[in-house]
Formats: structure tokens, C-alpha cells, sequence
């Protein structure tokens, strides 16, 4: 889905100001932060950490490599990367402090603590310079973001040449029985889990809403390489339920 040029955006299925929608975000991820990690497992039935196995799997960390991980929340991309390449680093950035404090409790905090950074920033406006990391990487992060474009841009500017980015996101499944089905589970059961659990239906019904606005994997495609970036190819997860983008900056 192309975004919006009227100074409006979409919140979920709601249309409010672009000046709006990150401090709604923000609100969205503050209330669930203690609760992220245990919701994600539950939602996805741990899936989600077969994923993240296979962004890493996809992106072979190397030696050396300085990771930016956007939207990183409790860090599960960055400590996934560290492990693969012990003498890498890593720079978790997110617009929610509370989430980075949740991560940085985490016991893989502790252990990786000298090579890992916890940063407060805007994926539409980085507070890095240009050409400073290896690796860019964002999971079920971007469909947040309320200019899309303006993130992947940034994500190009601070990647060395040579540099690649990779976006792990939700998306859409081909077959229109399967999304059907999907969606029935994403609707009824999410939101309900998000109450019981976390005490708050109205932040995972938006979640399971941006998830639905969020464009396609080939659409997606296209803003990689209008932003820059060459080599784009991406990879089905689960029969589309999640996507790996990657790209490179030649």
C-alpha cells in the first residue's frame, strides 16, 4: 500500500496526522514493553524465533561487522548477531525507551554488554553518521514507522557502501484461503491474548491491523531499490505470514 502524501497516515485502520502517529506508536509499545518477549511466543507459537534464526541465517554475520539493529526493542536481532560473530558489535536503537530498558535486563545483555549500545531514535531520522555500520536490520519494526520511504533512506545513508539491510515484517500470504484463515486467527484470537496476557486488546488490535496495511512483499520490494538500494530479493516465511527483504548498498 503506497503512503499517503495529504500530511494524513494510517494508525491500524484509523487515519490520523502524520504528526500523530509516532507518538501513538510510542504508546503502543510503552504499555507492552514488560510483556513483548512472552506475546511474541505466544502469538506466533515461537515461530517468531524461527525467523529471526533464518534472518541470521540469510544474513551470515562476519568478523568484525558493526550491526544497527532499528526498532530493536529487547534486542533479540542484535543478540542473535553477536553470536554468530563474537568480535562483531551492535547498536540497538528504538524510539521507545522502555522497550531498551526491557532489553537491557535480559541475562544476554549482561553477557554481550561490550560490544552492544542501547540508543533512544527515529528510524525517519537516525542520530548516526553517514556510512557507520555494516549491517542495517529492522524485524516487525518498519510497518510502525509513519513514513516508510524516509526510514529505508535513512537506512542507506548510514550504511557503509557495501552495506546491507535486511527487514524481517509481517506480510501477506499468496494463497487467499490460507489469508483468510490467517486473518481469522489474527482478528479474534490476538487482540484476546493481548487482554488476557498483557491487559491491553486495544494496542495488539492495532498491531494486527498495521500488519494488514503494510504493502506487500513485492511493493515492498520496489521501495528498497527506490531508496537506493540494489540486489533486492526477498523470501517467503511460513507461506508469506513474514518476509526477509534484503538489499545492498553499492
Amino acid at each position: 500500500m503506497a503512503e499517503q502524501d495529504d500530511g494524513t497516515t494510517h494508525f491500524g485502520y484509523r487515519t490520523v496526522a502524520e504528526g500523530e502517529k509516532a507518538g501513538l506508536v510510542h504508546g503502543v509499545f510503552t504499555r507492552v514493553a514488560s510483556k513483548y518477549d512472552i506475546m511474541n511466543d505466544l502469538m506466533s507459537g515461537g515461530v517468531h524465533r524461527l525467523w529471526k534464526d533464518a534472518m541470521m541465517d540469510w544474513l551470515a554475520p562476519r568478523p568484525g561487522q558493526r550491526l544497527l539493529d532499528v526498532a530493536g526493542g529487547t534486542g533479540d536481532i542484535a543478540f542473535r548477531f553477536l553470536t554468530r560473530s563474537p568480535t562483531a558489535s551492535a547498536v540497538v536503537c528504538d524510539m521507545t525507551e522502555s522497550m531498551l530498558i526491557a532489553g537491557r535486563q535480559r541475562a544476554e545483555a549482561e553477557k554481550q554488554a561490550e560490544k552492544l549500545e542501547w540508543v533512544v531514535g527515529d528510524a525517519m531520522a537516525l542520530p548516526f553518521e553517514n556510512n557507520s555500520f555494516d549491517v542495517y536490520t529492522i524485524s516487525f519494526g518498519i510497518r510502525n514507522v509513519t513514513r516508510i520511504a524516509d526510514a529505508l533512506r535513512e537506512a542507506y545513508r548510514v550504511l557503509r557502501p557495501g552495506g546491507r539491510l535486511m527487514v524481517l515484517e509481517f506480510s501477506q500470504i499468496p494463497n487467499d484461503l490460507m489469508q483468510k484463515v490467517y486473518d481469522l486467527y489474527s482478528f479474534n484470537i490476538i487482540p484476546v491474548m493481548g487482554q488476557i496476557v498483557a491487559g491491553d486488546r486495544d494496542s495488539y488490535q492495532y498491531l494486527v491491523e498495521s500488519i494488514r496495511k503494510f504493502p506487500n512483499q513485492d511493493r515492498f520490494a520496489e521501495m528498497i531499490r527506490d531508496a537506493g538500494f540494489e540486489q533486492v530479493k526477498y523470501r517467503n516465511l511460513t507461506m508469506g505470514v513474514a518476509a526477509l527483504h534484503s538489499g545492498w548498498k553499492i
